[in-house]
């Protein structure tokens, strides 16, 4: 089955029926903790004693080297006291510093300059009979052994004090200590019937569920439940709402962590922090373990796989992997977990015993896109001319975090203009918020820069109507929005799961209609079309390379094997074909393209009265429908290139949500 070549998503589902009630068993509670009491007060005082004491050592210098108040005097000033007999005693340091007395009683200070030599002021001092003391600069040996010494005693007491509070990794301070956030059986907050849609996933994760609530059911057919069940899809599909899920619906204790936690700068705390998780679990058993993005320590070991060889890494996943070996199916225990990579993980951890069950979530369908819609619409006032499922089936390839964040654009669009309920305007902007990017005012065009965008999405857009296989043109505009100079919007008459040859043509030729309409016009192109060139470049070489639709090359595909929830993979891996083969590959891509280009520069050319009304609408109005694409085409005179009969009058959507 082919993936999807369009950008978009298909997600989300229809709301849940109702769950059933019924009664749980009882679980037994938590092995409560031995009760502590307070602790002494020297205990809770000592680490800020010993913070305060740690502070005073490090300022002993100063404190244990008392300053008098004493007459400051510049060097100039010091030597001409000596010239004149009016100096007493002084003491030299080391560092050139200064302390006297003059002869009336003053004490001073001052400075010798370091570059002056000391000799000719020793020779004046003598000459005038002051008493001259040598000192060193510092202070006295037992502050210096305080300095040295106190802050590593008090290091070491902290580090032995927090030791004796922490339970795993007494040097540590309790590093080894799990991380799980655990989510008793008394505060369930989200259930099956909050996530729109999804009923296979709910069916396949809503069994490991209900072992957990009736055991009894699947030990009396001979059944053994899951050990683990691993969620796999693209971003923000819902995966860990469904945990949060099966968190509501077990009513035991769930303990959710990220793989990430896992990884420390110490080694072995990893594997320490696994054998702690799972001890936990043991004790509140029954119990649902949740690991987030395991991808950060189920890497593959030893390979050159992102996340893989890494030896604090490895250590973590051989724990895990022993621990979800060790502990009894009758115990209780169901592990949960979620990637959006399950390439990259080691194959150990997918076998039979370990993770038994992978779940695909994938994008929503149309049908549950307006599930899911109307799920995040329930807190939000929509005007009665908006429709959820018209907005669906413009959103193919949206995630539910997408569509989530469809509905909050619109709302802040609705508060913009000063409203509080949500037109479908303003869905209509959002869609191209999220699409396209900002409209930006300011990012005006020349005139002759309007002339060609208006003349190149007219070309995409009379060609998605000439086309037999091409989707419906919803819309047309020459408004900049984000990186975009324009752009045409087409909406699928229904979502698509198989994609025929002709279909692929076809959509070839429309990506190549706007530089199509520019040589037809112009006769050159412009960068306007790269980006058209870039899409169809991909969707050639997929023909050829992984769909087997070139005669030359033969019925040979090439997949990469990755699963792409995270997009294409790398481009500098090595192909699986040899130089010839990409040779062939290359002459068979650029064939295609300029087959297309030669077919839309054709039809262009047949419908030219088409394309120059068109364009004029396009610098009049800046946005049309697909209506307007399709009174073009019918407004052209006999002998001019007549439209085609069977040109869609229906079927286009008039507008896009």
């Amino acid at each position: 089955m082919f993936e999807r070549l369009r950008p978009g998503a298909r997600h989300q589902s229809k709301p849940a029926a109702p769950r059933e009630p019924q009664d749980p068993p009882p679980t037994p509670p938590p092995t409560p903790s031995p009760a502590q009491g307070p602790a002494p007060w020297w205990q809770r005082l000592a680490v800020p004693a010993g913070f305060i004491l740690l502070f005073l050592v490090l300022l002993a210098p100063g404190l244990l080297t008392p300053r008098h108040e004493a007459l400051k005097l510049p060097y100039t000033a010091f030597s001409a006291k000596v010239d004149a007999g009016q100096v007493k005693t002084v003491s030299i340091d080391d560092e050139g510093g200064v302390d006297g007395k003059l002869a009336d009683g003053t004490k001073f200070t001052s400075r010798v300059p370091t570059a002056l030599s000391t000799a000719d002021l020793a020779q004046r001092l003598q000459a005038r009979h002051v008493q001259i003391t040598a000192t060193r600069t510092g202070s006295s040996p037992w502050a210096g052994i305080l300095m040295w010494t106190l802050p590593l005693v008090l290091i070491a007491g902290l580090f032995l004090w927090t030791g004796r509070k922490g339970a795993a990794v007494p040097s540590t301070g309790g590093f080894g200590r799990s991380k799980a956030k655990v989510i008793e059986a008394e505060r369930p907050t989200t259930r099956f019937a909050d996530v729109a849609g999804y009923e296979g996933v709910k069916q396949e994760i809503g069994e490991s569920v209900d072992f957990l609530r009736t055991p009894e059911r699947y030990a009396a057919a001979g059944a053994e439940p899951p050990r683990g069940v691993i969620m796999v899809g693209p971003p923000g599909t819902g995966k860990t709402l469904f945990a949060r899920a099966v968190a509501g619906e077990a009513e035991v204790p769930f303990l959710s962590v990220t793989g990430s936690s896992f990884v420390e700068m110490f080694v072995g705390v990893g594997a320490s922090r696994v054998r702690d998780l799972f001890a936990e679990a043991r004790k509140r058993a029954p119990s649902i373990v949740f690991i987030d993005e395991i991808d950060a320590i189920g890497g593959k070991r030893g390979g050159a796989v992102p996340g893989g060889g890494h030896e604090e890494r490895e250590q973590t996943l051989n724990q895990l992997l022993a621990e979800m070996d060790g502990f009894d199916q009758a115990s209780g225990i169901v592990v949960l977990a979620a990637t959006n990579r399950p390439d990259t993980l080691d194959p150990a951890l997918l076998r039979p015993g370990r993770f038994d069950r992978q779940v695909i979530v994938p994008l929503p369908t149309q049908a549950e896109r307006a599930a899911i819609l109307a799920v995040h619409a329930h807190d939000k006032h929509l005007d009665d001319g908006v429709d959820l499922d018209r907005t669906a089936r413009g959103t193919p390839g949206f995630s539910g975090a997408d569509l989530a964040n469809l509905l909050n654009e619109a709302a802040i669009n609705a508060v913009r203009d000063g409203r509080v309920t949500i037109t479908a305007r303003d869905l209509d902007a959002a869609r191209d918020r999220v699409m396209l990017g900002r409209r930006d005012g300011s990012n005006a065009l020349l005139p002759e820069e309007r002339r060609s965008v208006a003349v190149h999405e007219s070309g995409h857009a009379l060609l998605a109507a000439l086309c037999d296989h091409a989707d419906p043109v919803a819309k047309v505009t020459i408004l900049p929005a984000g990186m975009a100079l324009g752009a045409t919007e087409q909406l699928p008459e229904a979502e698509r799961h198989l994609y025929g040859e002709a279909y692929l043509t076809d959509l070839l030729t429309v990506r190549l209609g706007g530089r199509a309409a520019e040589l037809v016009v112009f006769g050159e192109g412009s960068t306007g079309a790269a980006d058209d060139l870039a899409g169809a470049t991909r969707i050639a070489t997929r023909m050829v390379r992984e769909f087997g639709l070139s005669p030359a090359l033969g019925p040979v595909g090439y997949g990469t094997g990755d699963p792409g929830f995270l997009g294409p993979g790398q481009d500098g891996a090595r192909p699986p074909y040899s130089e010839a083969t990409q040779r062939l590959v290359d002459e068979e891509v650029a064939r295609l393209l300029r087959d297309a280009e030669q077919r839309a520069t054709a039809a262009l050319l047949a419908h030219r009265p088409a394309l120059d009304r068109l364009t004029s609408l396009l610098m009049e109005k800046e946005t049309v429908d697909g209506g307007a694409v399709l009174d073009a085409l019918r407004e052209e005179r006999p002998g001019n290139g007549a439209a085609r009969a069977d040109v869609r009058p229906a079927t286009v959507a008039q507008g896009v949500v």
